[in-house]
């Protein structure tokens, strides 16, 4: 049985827990609190990063929310939501990696200082103009790709897909005005009309 650790503010968990939801995986979910419970040595051990979400199957821990995609893509999906050919594994990773800089860095620490400062000190250094000026890149790549495209990486969904949509959906608790961006609204209903969809809490 597949175990995924999530936390229930966390969109890197739901782009996992969503994955599975689309997969038609069969999982059981486990919900670890932010705060203390992620430094202990028994989370430590699973992710010496202490975040969530971590996946636990086939007797290894899978940590970071990319890894994880990338992992239920090759075993369960076949060549659907990752393709072995190296064009098409490119289109997809280059998606992979905005979700990792621009979305991440820009829409969700957005959100985190506009409704969680004050859950952690260390939230202190997070810098808004920073993210602001992030998101509207990251939008911006989005629009200009999906403008002519209903699809991120290749003629269908993808693992880019389920990186890149939790964070633009939590566009109103990083107060994004989403107007400018008409085919990622688009996109996100396309997304969202996927089977096994499950939306994410503030989505």
């Amino acid at each position: 049985m597949i175990r995924l650790y999530v936390g229930e503010r966390s969109g890197n968990s739901h782009k996992i827990a969503l994955f599975l939801s689309v997969l038609g995986v069969p999982h059981e979910t486990v919900e670890i609190p932010y705060g203390p419970e992620l430094r202990t040595p028994e989370f430590l051990a699973k992710n010496p990063r202490g975040q969530v979400p971590v996946l636990e199957a086939d007797g290894k821990c899978i940590w970071d929310s990319m890894a994880i995609l990338v992992y239920l893509a090759r075993a369960h999906g076949g060549e659907k939501w990752l393709p072995l050919d190296p064009a098409g594994m490119a289109e997809v990773m280059q998606w992979l990696a905005l979700a990792e800089n621009e979305l991440l860095f820009g829409i969700a620490q957005a959100r985190i200082m506009l409704r969680y400062r004050g859950l952690d000190d260390e939230l202190v250094f997070l810098d808004m103009k920073r993210a602001r000026h992030l998101i509207q890149r990251g939008l911006s790549a989005m629009e200009r790709r999906l403008s002519s495209r209903e699809w991120l990486a290749l003629d269908r969904p993808t693992i880019a897909e389920m990186a890149c949509y939790t964070y633009p959906a939590l566009n109103v608790e990083a107060e994004i005005d989403m107007t400018p961006y008409p085919a990622i609204r688009a996109w996100m209903d396309r997304v969202r009309a996927l089977p096994g969809f499950t939306p994410m809490i503030g989505t």
